[in-house]
């Protein structure tokens, strides 16, 4: 450490020590108002510098803990400390410019320190100069900048290291308020480039590219230069290995650029910190092929053996993220991640083995399990979550070891962990069992020994309803049957429930347990809880019925509505009583969201419409915010009252936001369509991103395509700079044609009467009546997604064989636009906008052909079943070939489904 960091840090006296030791008891009670109290004593002349500094460290600590101080309160402690400047005690002056940068952010005319702060800056205290520095870059705005501008060119070449570099570091601050004027120091930062201290070499080159970094020419130059002239400072090394890095991406060149062999030769640096940033960059690099990546990896295995923590942990991490993408380059590297198995540091520990699964073949699958199994006892939940997540990615990766890793995941069971650690083992075992069939049943039976001891009811609800949907499809279904009715007698309410749910499944599936399914439910039918009870009763008077239909539509294929629709069903039926029954019918489904897929539905395969959704995936919320959607629309259409005197019904489905122009325009709309069983409602969310203009009687105008007409338009009344506003148009379907529901709405406009404001307040300059104008937007696509909801099955087999065979139609494509199973399989769910069920949505890798099964509900009536058998063709050109086969007892629509597809 250099004599001037030394300073910066004298030694405390054993009575200062005591004094910081009886400190801590005063900041524990310490409260603003006596703070703002005890600050008053800054005015008193001499100054107690002991006595000052312990006051604002009290200060500095309630700023630190989050204490909020108003813009009074803040301004009257900063001017009292500026009267500590008089004191020539360098602790309490230390303090001082720390207070002022904290103080500054609330309190008001901070600039009437300049001028000591300028004074100290250049004073020849060499402790005090670099926080002087610091504080003084931290009140400068555009109207002080030029006072200071000599005194930082003057610091940024300070012969001092410690004030250059607070200088160079302050002028990056500097840089994003004022880059126009830090950009005149661009001499000075080169100069201070060629120093001989670490640090200040480091930030100098720093800013040097931050004030060229807009110049790609100049960054170029910059690196070119000092490529070849050298730097001493290891810090300013590993900066140019980044910035060099950031060229080779921003450039797209190859690994045949200097930049290039610039950072492969900083693999040979003497210094472990520059040889580990290169090794880190060229894993990181895009370009990098598995050949260029051999080095680098070469060089992370000498860093696993090193004696330093820090320097092991960089290098498995690294490690552990190329064996992502490039596994095989990193397992000649496996025997040294086995010896860092055992290693005393724990993260070091927990990346070494997920690397190791990442990268371990398989003959070496069941050794290596062996290895980690006694390390799980001393590692944290939070390490074996991530250990437990690396296996299931070894499963995906070799499903014939299904039964090794099973074993080792319910070992893990057994052992002691909370919540959160239990539940990852779990959903490992839910994955792997709906990934592999041959695992079904062996993680069916962990999962079975493991509710007979589980403490968590959210984790034994959800085995419990696994167990009632996948547990009757195995070859001994009976054998499960034990440890469902143990819930019935030995847990609590929410079990006994779920235990019920799936003992009913079990009797709709398997005729042969049928007669012992009823009589174990009939025991139930003395419970205490009343959700029991009626679950029982309700289960045995279907299942005594033996029939498949009512099996299928109320046990293993239930209705599902939505929630808060039915709450506002039933009050509304309650508060406005009928002569009629209450009709479930009427109540919104609960339909499953469909997120847009990233990649575009291509043109042909939708009939010649492309639909906007695709092209501009909309950012929406997460599935379980998305799943009340259609809820706050039908309450937010409900509310307009023109719109709510129509007989509209429940919303069928509502469509994601669609973008009718680019983000950067000076009006942004996105529509939404709303689709009733007669009735469209396309909703305009029209925002003004000008703000010296106000709209007024905005509205939406096009032309209505065949078989629609439209009914009313609802105008936004005023639209303010940055405010979204909202206008509809309500179309009435009139054909009885479905092949003419979906269509285009050409030449669509946005209509408005434009009014200039004043920028700053929004106001209107004049009344003058203003000008009408036009906007042209995208055009509408209505699509046959539009009509039809995503209904989930949860026994799709049930409900196909349900629906009788004389109402299938059936029809081949060859779908040329795709080239892999994946591909189609995306597009056909994005375009029919169903639900994909029983995960058929997921294609095993390596099949050549796929089954895809889906189902929704056309325009809230008519269910429909879509199988869809997808193949790749022989010839590659001809990309993938689809027989689709659709069940709906509505013939018109089974036709319909199979015509929108060409």
């Amino acid at each position: 450490m250099s004599i001037s960091l030394i300073m910066m840090y004298p030694k405390r006296e054993k009575r200062d020590e005591e004094d910081m030791s009886t400190a801590g008891g005063a900041f524990a009670k310490v409260t603003k108002t006596s703070a703002l109290q005890d600050a008053r004593n800054f005015n008193e002349t001499p100054v107690n510098a002991r006595k000052c500094a312990f006051i604002l460290t009290k200060i500095l600590y309630l700023l630190n803990q989050g204490e909020t101080f108003s813009t009074h309160e803040a301004t009257d402690v900063f001017f009292n400390t500026t009267k500590l400047f008089q004191s020539k005690d360098t602790t309490l002056r230390r303090l001082v410019y720390i207070a002022i940068k904290e103080l500054s952010k609330v309190a008001e005319n901070v600039y009437i320190v300049t001028s000591s702060l300028t004074t100290d800056m250049n004073a020849k205290d060499d402790l005090c100069r670099p926080q002087a520095l610091r504080a003084l870059c931290h009140i400068t705005d555009a109207t002080t900048f030029q006072g200071i501008e000599r005194y930082m060119k003057q610091a940024i070449v300070d012969k001092n290291p410690a004030v250059a570099s607070a200088a160079l570091v302050s002028s990056l601050h500097l840089a994003k308020v004022i880059p126009e004027g830090v950009k005149r120091w661009v001499n000075e930062a080169q100069e201070a480039v060629n120093s001989d201290n670490k640090m200040v070499q480091h930030h100098a080159l720093g800013l040097l590219y931050h004030i060229r970094k807009s110049d790609r020419l100049a960054v170029t130059k910059l690196v070119t230069k000092y490529i070849r002239s050298g730097l001493k400072s290891a810090y300013a090394i590993c900066l140019l290995i980044r910035i060099a890095s950031k060229l080779i991406e921003e450039e797209g060149v190859s690994t045949d650029s200097p930049y290039f062999d610039f950072i492969e030769s900083c693999l040979r640096h003497k210094s472990e910190m520059v040889v580990y940033e290169a090794a880190n960059a060229i894993v990181n690099l895009k370009c990098t092929t598995p050949r260029e990546l051999t080095p680098a990896v070469s060089v992370l295995q000498l860093s696993l053996s090193s004696p330093k923590p820090t320097m092991r942990f960089a290098a498995v991490r690294t490690l552990n993220k190329v064996a992502m993408t490039h596994p095989q380059a990193v397992m000649t590297c496996n025997w040294d991640l086995e010896k860092l198995i055992t290693d005393s540091n724990r993260s070091i520990a927990t990346l070494a083995i997920t690397t190791l699964l990442k990268t371990g073949y398989e003959g070496s699958v069941e050794r290596l399990l062996k290895q980690i199994s006694p390390f799980m006892n001393e590692i944290s939940d939070e390490f074996k979550i991530v250990v437990v997540a690396a296996t299931r990615q070894l499963c995906q990766k070799f499903p014939r070891k299904h039964d090794v890793m099973m074993n080792f995941l319910e070992s893990m069971l057994r052992e002691e962990g909370g919540s959160e650690y239990k539940k990852a083992i779990v959903d490992t075992i839910l994955n792997i069992i709906e990934d592999n069939p041959k695992a079904k049943e062996a993680g069916l039976g962990h999962l079975c020994e493991f509710i007979e001891d589980c403490e968590h009811t959210g984790l034994m609800v959800r085995i419990l309803h696994l167990l009632g949907r996948e547990g009757p499809k195995t070859s001994r279904p009976a054998r499960y049957i034990r440890y469902i009715y143990n819930r019935l007698i030995l847990e609590s309410a929410p079990l006994q429930a779920a235990a019920v749910s799936s003992l009913a499944k079990f009797g709709a599936h398997c005729e042969d347990l049928l007669p012992n399914i009823i009589v174990l439910l009939k025991r139930s039918l003395t419970e205490v809880d009343d959700e029991v009870r009626d679950r029982a009763t309700y289960y045995l008077d279907i299942l005594q019925m033996k029939q498949k239909n009512m099996y299928n539509q109320f046990i293993l294929n239930p209705f599902q509505v939505s929630i808060v629709g039915l709450e506002k069903a039933l009050v509304a039926y309650v508060t406005e009583p009928s002569d009629s029954s209450f009709d479930i019918k009427t109540v919104p489904l609960a339909t499953q969201p469909q997120l847009p897929s990233e990649d575009t539905v291509k043109k042909p395969f939708i009939n010649g419409i492309a639909s906007p959704e695709t092209q501009n995936p909309p950012k929406i919320a997460p599935d379980r915010m998305a799943a009340t959607r259609q809820d706050l629309y039908a309450e937010q259409i409900s509310s307009i009252p023109k719109l709510s005197e129509l007989d509209l019904g429940p919303i069928i489905k509502s469509s994601f936001p669609i973008e009718l122009t680019e983000s950067e325009t000076e009006y942004v709309v996105q529509c939404i369509k709303h689709v009733f069983k007669q009735h469209i409602i396309f909703q305009f969310d029209c925002t003004n991103t000008c703000n010296d203009q106000i709209l007024e009687n905005v509205r939406v105008v096009m032309q209505v395509p065949d078989g629609y007409r439209k009914i009313c338009t609802i105008p936004c009344p005023e639209l303010k700079y940055n405010v979204t506003g909202t206008t509809y148009i309500c179309m009435q379907i009139e054909s009885d044609d479905l092949d003419s529901l979906p269509g285009t709405f050409e030449n669509v406009l946005l209509k408005h009467i434009v009014k200039d404001c004043d920028p700053n307040t929004g106001q209107v300059l004049d009344d003058e009546v203003g000008y009408d104008d036009e906007y042209a937007l995208e055009d509408i696509d209505v699509l046959a997604a539009d009509f039809i909801q995503g209904i989930a099955k949860t026994d799709f087999g049930s409900a196909w064989e349900e629906m009788s065979p004389d109402t299938e139609v059936e029809e081949t494509y060859a779908l040329s636009a795709f080239k892999t199973l994946n591909e189609a399989i995306r597009n056909v769910v994005q375009f029919m906008g169903m639900q994909p069920c029983d995960r058929s949505e997921k294609v095993p890798e390596g099949k050549m052909s796929h089954s895809l099964y889906l189902s929704g509900l056309f325009k809230g009536e008519d269910e429909v079943l879509v199988r869809a058998k997808v193949a790749l063709s022989s010839v590659p050109e001809n990309g993938v070939t689809m027989r689709l086969s659709v069940r709906c007892n509505n013939p018109d629509v089974a036709n319909f489904i199979v015509s929108v597809i060409i």
